[in-house]
């Protein structure tokens, strides 16, 4: 998780046969934290591409103030931005599922949320299987509470507990854009024959100031559904400085 997970403090429980881990960073280790994230900001709202077009055909300070624009201010959104950030991160370093579009990218303004599913990963079949599916919910806030969790819960069995198929066309749709046809045919094939629940796993990823154990905990102790499920939580005490911390960092970086 742009190596946060290496300055993190891991604990691994098992609730009713599901794996909950529990992230806990020091604050020696804040500013290591903070630069690591700032290394994945930039790239979940413009492609290493995109940038070094940019920089090739209007130079630093036009893309730098390209890059900025799409950076929301808001401290609502600047909070789920990095949330988002951090548990794609996790995803892709953590699971075995890697999510294959970085959303933010298409966002229709800084400061508006995106519809859908929060992540939606994908493991590639063998030869005789089928395409799996890793449906997340990821919260951040700085304190933590049951009916944050009951939200996601409440995303996470939705459609059936299913992906969404608004977020997988989404997903296939700028795939087939980027090039990336075998994967985009490959969730496309599986929405038009049907997704079941055992091709399906579920993650809910929080990051917060106070500690998330005994909601993760509950909630997964709470589940009666079929599908596997996981959950991961992220403690960083000043939650709110470190967003802010990150943010600025990127600014700075790009404005010099």
């Amino acid at each position: 998780m742009t190596k946060i997970t290496e300055l993190c403090a891991t604990v691994n429980q098992t609730v009713k046969g599901h794996n909950l881990r529990l992230l806990i960073l020091d604050e020696a280790d804040f500013p290591a934290a903070c630069a690591a994230a700032v290394e994945a900001v930039s790239h979940h709202y413009l492609s290493p591409e995109r940038i070094a077009n940019l920089l090739k055909r209007f130079g630093k300070t036009k893309a730098a103030a390209y890059l900025l624009e799409k950076l929301p201010t808001s401290t609502k959104e600047r909070s789920g931005a990095l949330g988002e950030i951090l548990g794609t991160e996790y995803i892709d370093e953590c699971t075995g599922y890697k999510a294959p579009i970085k959303r933010l990218r298409w966002k229709d303004h800084r400061e508006m949320s995106m519809r859908g599913d929060d992540v939606i990963a994908v493991k590639l079949p063998a030869e005789s299987q089928s395409v799996s599916f890793l449906k997340a919910e990821v919260k951040s806030r700085a304190s933590l509470a049951s009916q944050t969790i009951t939200e996601a819960r409440g995303a996470l069995n939705g459609e059936g507990g299913l992906p969404s198929p608004h977020a997988l066309e989404f997903v296939a749709d700028r795939l087939q854009e980027l090039g990336d046809e075998k994967l985009s045919d490959a969730i496309t094939l599986a929405m038009l024959t049907g997704i079941s629940a055992k091709q399906v796993k579920h993650l809910l990823f929080t990051f917060s100031g106070n500690a998330p154990d005994s909601f993760l905990h509950a909630d997964l102790s709470a589940y009666k559904g079929s599908i596997e499920q996981s959950a991961a939580g992220l403690r960083i005490k000043k939650h709110q400085d470190f967003i802010a911390a990150v943010f600025d960092a990127v600014k700075a970086r790009h404005a010099t």
